[in-house]
């Protein structure tokens, strides 16, 4: 369930006011399941403009059984997958209080850079920010980090289409 956190400065209208989805919440946006589903919360949300999205890596995920038994590595498209997640779980998030869920098709990838690998154990932030919005397509920024370093970075958008 949702639930609202106060966080950040103040301004005149009072504290800034940031959501959070728990894995549940987030099932009921996404189409995603295990073993696709890429983001387990996303927390400090606000509207579709920005959000972190948090994925746990364990071992026993199916990838890891060949990418590469004797050294695990997350395989980098499932980070920038685990960011879309997160950009399309905030843009469903800002779009059901005005009508009934939708479906976010993932659109394009630029600008990707993967920076380190990530390895059962660690815990991935997809930090993402709106960078454009235009009638139902959204550009989104994100930056993948584990213990505050980047791990990848893109830039995504997606669309949003009746389901």
């Amino acid at each position: 369930m949702s639930e609202d956190v106060t966080a950040g400065a103040a301004t005149e209208a009072g504290p800034k006011t940031l959501l959070a989805a728990d894995i549940m919440k987030v099932l009921s946006y996404l189409p995603h399941r295990y073993p696709f589903l890429l983001v387990d919360r996303i927390e400090d949300i606000d509207s579709d403009l920005s959000g972190v999205g948090v994925k746990n890596v364990t071992f026993n995920e199916p990838h890891f059984q060949g990418h590469f038994p004797a050294a695990p590595v997350m395989p980098g498209v499932l980070l920038v997958e685990g960011m879309a997640q997160t950009a399309g779980c905030m843009c469903i998030a800002a779009q059901t209080a005005k009508a009934s869920p939708k479906l976010v098709y993932f659109m394009t990838i630029d600008k990707t850079k993967f920076r380190k690998p990530v390895v059962p154990g660690d815990v991935v932030r997809y930090h993402m920010t709106q960078i454009k919005k235009r009638a139902n397509m959204w550009w989104f920024r994100g930056e993948a980090k584990v213990d505050g370093k980047i791990v990848c970075e893109a830039e995504i958008s997606a669309m949003i289409v009746d389901s």
